[in-house]
């Protein structure tokens, strides 16, 4: 069984702007692409679950935001990173999905196609949301980015640039 790096999008993978759906609105998180690289060097699978509500509220299209990811996963894969799989919800969240984070709906479609141990996997998010994901979907180890007062979390860091610094001197966390 392989591992995984489950990463949220907004405000991971890129600077949250607010409902970012335009490639020229669209910039990478300080570190992000180290970080990714580090996770890939230690045989992750890397996978983006991301809840997109900005779909159901009619901020921007369904197209437009698979021509984003497109750009997106086109950059990483520039740049030495192969994302396996971007799974989002498009719903607002009073149409409480089962995809949408908390609910495990994104990772379950992913066990579907992929055999991952979940035990040994980490996710990483800025929001409450992602790391109840991680309690859910009985991901192993949790990271929170951020400011926000956050529970239930394995580390926490100020940043995407901080995590990775501490994670390349940290790096035997990874190979448990």
């Amino acid at each position: 069984m392989t591992k995984a790096l489950f990463l949220d999008r907004d405000g991971i993978i890129n600077v949250d702007h607010g409902y970012v759906c335009d490639i020229e609105e669209f910039e990478f998180t300080k570190g992000i692409f180290e970080l990714l690289q580090l996770f890939t060097q230690e045989g992750y699978l890397l996978f983006i679950v991301t809840n997109q509500s900005g779909i159901g509220r009619g901020y921007y299209s369904q197209e437009a935001f698979e021509v984003l990811t497109e750009w997106m996963i086109n950059t990483l894969h520039d740049n030495g990173i192969e994302i396996q799989e971007v799974q989002y919800c498009p719903h607002a969240p009073k149409e409480k999905c089962y995809c949408r984070k908390p609910q495990t709906g994104m990772i379950d479609e992913i066990l579907k196609k992929y055999t991952i141990d979940l035990k040994h996997s980490w996710m990483i998010g800025d929001k409450q949301s992602d790391i109840d994901l991680t309690r859910n979907a009985h991901i192993g180890s949790s990271i929170a980015i951020g400011d926000r007062q956050f529970q239930n979390y394995d580390y926490s860091f100020a940043s995407i640039q901080a995590c990775t610094e501490y994670l390349q001197k940290n790096i035997a966390l990874l190979s448990k």
